[in-house]
């Protein structure tokens, strides 16, 4: 087996491909090793001490290193960890665990939708949907609508994405100038 490996835009985030599905539906985001209990891999990757984000895409695994951590020491134990993984097809979650149900926060009231904009929340879902999501997943990522009220888009980064320096120029100069394209209504996307 041989897993390819990308750059993402966040230098501490490297985005590996095993080329096989790793998610059948959905995404899933581990930003501690409390959370990770839930999979036998991304506990194996915390378990490493250098790592502080592990990500679950439709094929690919993202993984965040700490803080003055150097992916050329991380990146072989990370790919010896991934190739146990996928050569012995362990499951990714633990037997009679809900681990591979991932439900977002509940959104905030400050982000609660009117119903009046259920039209425009529409548009602004299928946008995300379809042109948004397949972009940030290429980048080792994910992006979640949370909510839209007064022409304010709200949306969270998820894996390689969340924590990028080059996210907020992603939310302003990419999706909302898309949005607002498309979506007249839009007047603004910030950071949930």
């Amino acid at each position: 087996m041989f897993i390819e490996t990308e750059t993402t835009p966040n230098p501490a985030t490297l985005k590996f491909l095993p080329g096989e599905q790793v998610m059948p539906t959905g995404t899933r985001e581990f930003t501690s090793p409390e959370a990770a209990e839930v999979s036998p891999l991304a506990q194996a990757l915390f378990d490493l001490g250098d790592v502080t984000g592990v990500f679950f895409g439709r094929d690919f695994v993202s993984v965040t290193a700490a803080p003055g951590v150097e992916w050329p020491s991380l990146k072989p134990q990370v790919l010896s960890i991934l190739l146990d993984h996928f050569v012995s097809q362990a499951p990714l979650f633990m037997p009679g665990s809900a681990g591979g149900i991932a439900v977002p926060a509940e959104a905030d009231d400050d982000f609660a939708d009117d119903p009046a904009d259920a039209d425009v929340i529409e548009q602004i879902k299928d946008l995300i949907e379809t042109r948004v999501r397949p972009a940030v997943a290429n980048d080792g990522g994910d992006i979640i609508y949370r909510g839209f009220r007064e022409g304010v888009v709200y949306l969270q980064m998820q894996g390689a994405c969340s924590g990028c320096p080059s996210s907020s120029a992603t939310l302003k100069n990419g999706i909302e100038s898309l949005l607002k394209h498309y979506v007249p209504e839009v007047s603004e996307v910030r950071a949930a």
